[in-house]
């Protein structure tokens, strides 16, 4: 039996909002070399394979709105659902100096095969449940690494990214949470625009309202540090539609 490819936490909820976790978790699917791609454990716990805490952090915010998640269920090493079909990077073979073995010779039938085992089934729920209500809003749940290999260390406690397609909510987003005293980075530390990723395809190319936000990884590593920033997070965006006037 194949296993799922996502997860969905309260589905049926009301609120306007969906919240995503493109990265959820680290998990390689039996299927795909007896759930091992060839790299060492320790490299498989590092932000490389999932972004750490952002699982827990997604379901405990979307408690807190009363919203609906949808959550991957396999590691972006195995196949990046945050990327485009015909993106480079959707199977990555180097990821912050580590080499993914079982990637270096995936051929374009292993490509096809992850992407309709993983990939697809995940976007296609991702899809179903962005239009079930005709005013939803997107909240991409993600987290960065305090510092890649070799580069400086990023100051930001959380980064609100948004595209310049539409500014309808990320610019508001920012000075709230810079009034909170949070240092806020702005498109940091990513750009906010990525044709073809799961923002483009689910909420810009549909008009929907959309933020993606990224919270620095030591900050949510444990539970406690989850509920924390589910709790500050809830108390910025509950609301926070109607201030905006979307």
């Amino acid at each position: 039996m194949t296993e799922p490819a996502f997860h969905i936490h309260g589905e049926g909820r009301g609120s306007r909002w969906l919240l995503t976790c493109d990265h959820a978790t680290n998990r390689v699917p039996e299927w795909l070399n007896g759930g091992d791609l060839g790299i060492a454990p320790a490299d498989m716990a590092r932000h490389i394979a999932y972004d750490i805490g952002a699982a827990g952090l997604t379901r405990a915010l979307a408690d807190r709105l009363e919203a609906p998640a949808i959550l991957s269920d396999f590691s972006r090493l195995v196949i990046d659902p945050n990327r485009g079909e015909d993106d480079p990077t959707l199977l990555m073979r180097l990821y912050d100096g580590t080499v993914i073995p079982a990637n270096r010779a995936a051929d374009a039938a292993e490509r096809a095969r992850r992407l309709e085992l993983l990939y697809r089934p995940y976007h296609d729920a991702y899809g179903r449940l962005a239009s079930a209500r005709p005013d939803r809003a997107i909240c991409a749940i993600h987290s960065f690494t305090p510092q890649l290999r070799g580069r400086a260390r990023r100051p930001w406690a959380v980064g609100v990214l948004y595209s310049h397609r539409d500014e309808r909510l990320g610019p508001a987003l920012i000075r709230e949470c810079r009034d909170k005293g949070w240092i806020t980075g702005d498109n940091e530390p990513y750009s906010g625009h990525l044709q073809g990723d799961s923002i483009d395809r689910h909420a810009l190319a549909q008009g929907r309202p959309n933020v993606l936000i990224e919270i620095r990884n030591d900050l949510i590593a444990d539970q406690a540090g989850q509920l924390e920033w589910a709790d500050r997070l809830a108390g910025v965006l509950g609301g926070f539609l109607e201030r905006c006037g979307v």
